[in-house]
């Protein structure tokens, strides 16, 4: 099931602030790439944090795999996965998730932990353990 309509990154502007200013948090099979509000908030000049809903955006390459099959696959699991983290992810924040060539051969049960384990490590998610 795709994303709502609120929570997707879909510009090439918004794609670019991310790999730009964001921190990065490598894992096995993904590579998360998080722009808190206040950066993105100053690059656009607001002063007062108006906090959308966060917003996810998924890269992967043909590099990852040349079957479109195979990529959608992944990209489906992934849009998924953070469907189950939407309602625990604090506002405002954008997200690029980069696919790394070792996810083609996974199940999505790795996909979960490893997903989980680096939004933790990133700290956005309320009550994070």
């Amino acid at each position: 099931m795709a994303l709502p309509k609120p929570h997707r990154l879909r510009h090439r502007k918004d794609f670019s602030a991310v790999y730009q200013d964001g921190r990065r948090f490598k894992g096995r099979h993904f590579v998360l790439i998080v722009l808190p509000p206040w950066l993105d908030q100053k690059k656009l000049g607001q002063e007062e944090p108006v906090l959308p809903p966060s917003r996810i955006g998924i890269s992967i390459s043909q590099k990852v795999s040349k079957r479109a099959v195979i990529r959608n696959r992944i990209k489906r699991q992934v849009q998924g996965i953070f469907q189950l983290f939407l309602p625990r992810l604090k506002p405002g924040l954008k997200f690029v998730v980069t696919v790394r060539s070792s996810a083609v051969g996974c199940e999505y049960k790795e996909f979960l932990q490893e997903l989980e384990e680096l939004l933790n490590r990133a700290e956005v998610l309320d009550g994070y353990s």
